[in-house]
Parts: C-alpha cells; sequence; structure tokens
C-alpha cells in the first residue's frame, strides 16, 4: 500500500493522487472558512458564536469520518488470513482514536478560530501580493532577455512566446518528424501559400510551414493543417 489512490469523484478539478487531492481539500477548506467568516461578520455576528459555528461544523465532519473508519472493523479481506484480520482491526482502532482526538481539538478551539483566520488572511494576502510582485520580474526579465537570445522559427521561440502569452498570432500547424516527436510550425498564422515552394539550398522556409530545421506543408502524411487563432 502507497497511499496513493484514484479519486472516486467525477470533478475533473481533482488530483488523482491522493496525497495531492488532499492538500487540495485543504486550501478549499482555507479559503471556505476566510469567506464563512467574513459573511458572518458582515451579518453582525459576533466572532465567538461564529467560531463555535465553524467548529462545530469542523469536528462533525472528522466524526462523520471516524464514524465510517469505524465501520470497517471485521472487513478485513478472509482470504488473507486472521493475523493479517487482527492487524487490520488493530488499524482501524488505531484509526478511529485518532479521528476522535482531532475532532476533541477542533471542539476545543472554539473562540479562538476567527483571530487566527484573520492573521492567517493577512498572510495569504502578503504571499499572494509577493508572488504577483515575482512573476512582473520574472516576465520582464523573459521579455527582455531571454526573448531577444532565441532566433526566428524556431521552437525555443514559439515557447518563449507562449509562456508570456504572445504566441496567438503564430501558425498551428503541427506534423511529426522521423523520431515521432511534435513539431510545431513558428512561423505566423495565415502565411502558408502552397505554391510558394521553399528553396532548400537556402533553407527559405517559402510559404511552407517551418520550425528549426524541419519544412513541411499540409499534404504530409502526418500534418494537422494551419489555421489562424
Amino acid at each position: 500500500m502507497n497511499g496513493h489512490h484514484e479519486s472516486t469523484g467525477s470533478d475533473p478539478a481533482l488530483s488523482s493522487d491522493s496525497v495531492r487531492r488532499v492538500a487540495q481539500y485543504q486550501t478549499a477548506g482555507v479559503n471556505a472558512r476566510l469567506r464563512l467568516f467574513a459573511l458572518l461578520e458582515a451579518q453582525g455576528m459576533p466572532a465567538s458564536e461564529a467560531d463555535d459555528l465553524v467548529a462545530a461544523l469542523e469536528a462533525g465532519a472528522v466524526a462523520g469520518a471516524q464514524c465510517q473508519v469505524v465501520g470497517l472493523d471485521g472487513m478485513a479481506p478472509a482470504s488473507r488470513g486472521s493475523l493479517f484480520a487482527d492487524g487490520w482491526d488493530d488499524g482501524v482502532t488505531a484509526a478511529s482514536e485518532a479521528l476522535v482526538g482531532i475532532a476533541d481539538r477542533e471542539w476545543s478551539r472554539r473562540g479562538s478560530r476567527s483571530a487566527g483566520t484573520a492573521e492567517l488572511a493577512v498572510r495569504i494576502a502578503d504571499v499572494r501580493q509577493r508572488e504577483r510582485a515575482d512573476l512582473v520580474c520574472l516576465e520582464a526579465y523573459v521579455q527582455e532577455t531571454v526573448l531577444p537570445s532565441t532566433h526566428p522559427y524556431t521552437t525555443a521561440r514559439r515557447r518563449v512566446l507562449e509562456a508570456l502569452g504572445e504566441a496567438g498570432g503564430l501558425c498551428t500547424a503541427r506534423t511529426r518528424n522521423s523520431d515521432g516527436d511534435v513539431i510545431v510550425c513558428t512561423r505566423e498564422a495565415g502565411h502558408y501559400v502552397p505554391d510558394d515552394k521553399p528553396s532548400f539550398k537556402d533553407g527559405k522556409p517559402g510559404g511552407w510551414h517551418k520550425a528549426d530545421a524541419s519544412i513541411w506543408n499540409d499534404l504530409g502524411a502526418a500534418c494537422i493543417l494551419h489555421e489562424a487563432i
């Protein structure tokens, strides 16, 4: 057992990896708690009462999980033998007791959560502000330093433009090389002229598609036709 399980839900936004999925639930829980406290405060509810409501909800959720875990007692596969069954039941007991302890702690935190949540909101806002500032600096570096160092009609240049969100005007034609790798045209959208054949002597692409050293037209067997975005 590695602790990673496929999601049984239908939400495509959730990861199929159980560890990542739990992290998504935790983030959603923090955001929901912040939103709930804000809404209750706007309605004039005292912070202590809001704390009690949130503590009751979270303790109740953990208690519900504990009930489901308890239901696994005695459910070990009979084919695995009695020793496996004993270990199974011991594990169920340990998990059940741990969940009860978590529910107790959530309940005991009544009256102290709104202040902690307010501090958490400030920290989250600060982190997001720094992330935005870092993103602006990174974008400027890519625009001023990385992009000028790339060559026209190269995959490297296309990737930089995509990262900057400036690839919308590029051709979308694709083909596959002899190694099976997908190649995407790096010329401007709408450039293609079937009769404007390339001159292979000097490497000019003519009207055909080009990416790095590859030149092709829409008649190739492994091509996806170009289109303007």
